[in-house]
C-alpha cells in the first residue's frame, strides 16, 4: 500500500475543481412537467379563446373541450353564483371565468385548501375580456378563492 502524499497547492486546486464539477453535475435543475389545464367552453365564444391563449402565453398547456361549460361547472362543484362563460380544471383545482394566469400559477405554488378560483361574470379588462373591442376599458374585478364550504374570499383584487 502506498502512503498518501500531501497535495501541493496546485494539486489541491485541481482536486477541488474536479470535485466541484462533479457536484455541480449532480445538481442540474430538474424540469417540472408542464401544467395541464382542461377548459370547457362554447365553441363560438371568442373571449374564451382569448383566455386560453392568455394561459398558453404564460406557459400552461391547455386542452379545450368545445362542449359548453354548464355541465362541467356542475360536475366540478362550482356554485352557479360564481358562473362565467368557461370552466377549467388544473392540478386538482377548478377555475371559473377569466382568472389571470398569474393567479393560477400563484394558486399552484401556494396550494391553499380550497376548491379553486373564480372571476364571476365577464369583467371588461380581465384576461380574454381585454381585446381591441373594449378600447382599453378596464373595470375593477376580484379573483375569488372558492372554499370547500361553498363560500369564498378575495384572493386578488384588480382595481
Amino acid at each position: 500500500e502506498q502512503p498518501m502524499l500531501p497535495l501541493t497547492a496546485m494539486g489541491r486546486r485541481r482536486w477541488l475543481g474536479t470535485a466541484m464539477a462533479g457536484l455541480l453535475g449532480l445538481a442540474r435543475p430538474v424540469r417540472a412537467a408542464p401544467v395541464q389545464v382542461d377548459v370547457w367552453k362554447d365553441p363560438s365564444c371568442g373571449c374564451c379563446g382569448d383566455w386560453v391563449r392568455h394561459l398558453q402565453s404564460a406557459g400552461l398547456v391547455v386542452t379545450v373541450h368545445e362542449t359548453g361549460n354548464t355541465a362541467a361547472r356542475a360536475r366540478l362543484g362550482i356554485a352557479q353564483r360564481y358562473a362565467s362563460c368557461h370552466s377549467a380544471r388544473v392540478d386538482g383545482y377548478v377555475l371559473e371565468g377569466h382568472v389571470p394566469a398569474r393567479d393560477v400559477l400563484r394558486l399552484l405554488k401556494e396550494r391553499p385548501a380550497a376548491l379553486g378560483l373564480a372571476v364571476p361574470g365577464m369583467p371588461v379588462g380581465s384576461p380574454g375580456m381585454d381585446g381591441p373591442a373594449y378600447k382599453g376599458r378596464k373595470d375593477p374585478y376580484k379573483v375569488l378563492l372558492l372554499l370547500a364550504d361553498g363560500g369564498s374570499r378575495v384572493y386578488q383584487a384588480y382595481p
